[in-house]
């Protein structure tokens, strides 16, 4: 586990770094400093109303008595691409959007579903996501 958010934080940032630096010798230091601010601020957009409208779904599911657990990885996906789309750098970037879009979050939603049943199953209620 502590490898896993070692290289998690050490790996992706100068992954980050490197990518940041080929596009602003391509597009120019400004240029590539734009891009990333856009993106973030997009990403921030885009997270929020995608967070409302589950947030709206959860509300109907409650109210109409129904368990929302669904709705509920899809807000926790959200959340987390919202994290993600604030970190700033490309890579980062296009996880968060890949996150957001309801095509690609759902298999984020399967993988996150099938390591919940493994942590169940293992009797294993300390681990954390990663």
């Amino acid at each position: 586990m502590l490898l896993k958010l070692f290289l998690a934080f050490t790996l992706i940032p100068v992954f980050e770094i490197y990518l940041l630096i080929k596009i602003g010798h391509y597009l120019g230091a400004f240029n590539t400093i734009v891009v990333v601010i856009v993106t973030g601020f997009l990403g921030a957009y885009l997270a929020r109303l995608q967070g409302i409208k589950t947030m709206m779904r959860v509300r109907d599911s409650l109210n109409r008595g129904d368990l929302p657990a669904e709705d509920m990885l899809d807000a926790l996906l959200i959340f987390m691409a919202g994290i993600v789309l604030l970190t700033p750098g490309f890579i980062t970037d296009i996880v968060g959007i890949g996150i957001l879009v309801p095509r690609t979050r759902s298999w984020f939603k399967r993988w996150l579903r099938r390591k919940f049943d493994q942590w169940i199953s293992e009797n294993r209620p300390d681990v954390i996501i990663f």
